[in-house]
């Protein structure tokens, strides 16, 4: 009964544990990466992060975020 499975099934599925490990060891090796000399303090800029219509963008999400609160509370000091 073991046999009769189509041996194409063993292959999918060794190729789909093969690119999950691959992702993982290289999302783990991209992790501990240090960050290059001279890019320790770099910034993002609100202005420019601002400009950019990238709206998925995590980083301009946070911007996006601390402009809400900073009206909340401007709102809330009224």
């Amino acid at each position: 009964m073991f046999l009769d499975v189509n041996p194409y099934l063993f292959i999918a599925i060794g190729l789909i544990v093969l690119i999950a490990a691959i992702f993982i060891i290289t999302f783990v090796i991209n992790r501990r990466t240090p960050v290059p000399k001279g890019c320790e303090h770099l910034k993002i800029e609100e202005s420019n992060c601002m400009a950019c219509s990238n709206t998925e963008c995590q980083i301009h999400q946070e911007f996006d975020l601390k402009k809400i609160e900073k009206e909340i509370e401007e709102e809330s000091k009224k």
